[in-house]
């Protein structure tokens, strides 16, 4: 076996560092340099901004007549919740708790599971939230009064 001195093992590094570095540079040129980038970057951004846009923005509410939709509904916005308030995003993280509290059979006791788990400043902006989330999901549900018959 042949050993490979250290200034040649560190010419290679250096060679493939440089050719990293071009390749970045090379495919940013091209990217910035496409007509269609600032637009696509700015439709981006538009879908972003909508996404993040309140309680009730532009969300999918399960048909509140079907059980297993709105269970899989529930059990993804506390999942998605709990993610999120784990990485440190609270307004995105109480969103999606509140849509699962407005879509909860037993509220109260979801309530009081998220008051004895959140910081309370956290429960605190979830309960200002559940008006327009309430709010929200009547709308998407075209403003009919949901009785008990509808849900067995």
């Amino acid at each position: 076996m042949t050993m490979i001195s250290k200034s040649t093992l560190g010419l290679c590094a250096g060679i493939a560092g440089a050719a990293f570095l071009g390749y970045c540079i090379y495919f940013d040129q091209r990217r910035r340099s496409d007509p269609n980038f600032k637009k696509k970057l700015r439709e981006r951004r538009r879908k972003a901004v909508k996404g993040s846009g309140g309680a009730g923005a532009s969300v999918a509410w399960p048909n509140l007549k079907d059980q297993e939709a709105v269970q899989k509904f529930f059990l993804a916005q506390v999942q998605a919740g709990e993610e999120l308030l784990a990485n440190g995003e609270v307004q995105g993280g109480v969103d999606h708790l509140s849509r699962a509290v407005a879509v909860c059979g037993q509220p109260q006791q979801l309530l009081q599971v998220l008051q004895q788990t959140l910081p309370p400043q956290v429960f605190q902006m979830l309960l200002q939230q559940l008006p327009a989330v309430g709010e929200s999901i009547l709308q998407a549900a075209g403003g009919t009064k949901v009785t008990d018959e509808d849900v067995e």
